[in-house]
């Protein structure tokens, strides 16, 4: 009798010894699961798009000298792990831009900095076709998880104040209502700075883009912060 109530008390030792063990291997896998996801979602390199017109085109500017390198060497000089591709086009229309969209910003994308519309401006485009053409596209890209950054233009056309106004609600109306991050103006940093801008007098030159990275760097830097938490 002795030695069966020894030897019960021996397994009912170990039964619990084994639960405790067992319980507390999994509390430590799953705070190992926990905190190295953490780690993963902050150590991953994010992806940025620009997808814009002739402002954040390249084929104007040296190798190495747009505006997608000198934002991500700028970012990265700050700690930022991130890659910025750029996806514009130098005439595009936001109609031609949404035409393009899920070519040029694919699934694997975190962000995007949408920079289109300034040639609709210029052009004399309706307002209405043009916030259309963005609505579309932040819709898209709001349905794929993709956080956004939209950026506005200076007016500056021939076609009168009440269009000009127009164009600029419109714009801010759009990050209201989509909830987007929102830079007012891409070109204010250089339109009125003769040194900063190509001889058309539209494009910055290279050291116009410096002068936008410079001011839209903090505007990025939230962007980035919004992916982040997207992957939490």
């Amino acid at each position: 009798m002795k030695l069966r109530l020894g030897t019960s008390i021996t397994l009912f030792t170990a039964t619990l010894t084994l639960r405790a063990t067992v319980i507390v291997a999994t509390v430590c896998i799953a705070l190992g699961w926990a905190t190295s996801h953490s780690v993963r979602a902050e150590e991953r390199v994010l992806k940025i798009v620009v997808l814009g017109d002739i402002l954040t085109s390249e084929y104007y500017l040296p190798a190495g000298y747009a505006f997608h390198d000198k934002l991500e060497f700028a970012l990265r000089a700050k700690g930022r792990l991130v890659k910025v591709v750029n996806a514009s086009v130098n005439h595009d229309s936001a109609a031609r831009g949404l035409a393009r969209l899920n070519q040029s910003v694919t699934d694997d994308a975190d962000a995007v900095i949408l920079e289109l519309g300034g040639n609709d401006m210029l052009r004399g485009t309706e307002p209405n076709v043009t916030r259309t053409a963005l609505a579309a596209i932040l819709r898209n890209l709001e349905t794929r998880r993709i956080v956004a950054l939209l950026c506005g233009a200076r007016p500056h056309t021939n076609f009168g104040d009440e269009y000009e106004k127009a164009f600029a609600a419109m714009f801010s109306g759009l990050a209201s209502e989509y909830n987007v991050l929102f830079y007012p103006a891409f070109d204010d940093a250089f339109v009125d700075d003769a040194q900063l801008k190509a001889r058309d007098g539209l494009r910055p030159n290279a050291a116009g883009i410096e002068a936008v990275v410079t001011r839209i760097l903090p505007k990025v830097e939230a962007l980035m912060d919004r992916a982040r938490r997207k992957d939490r």
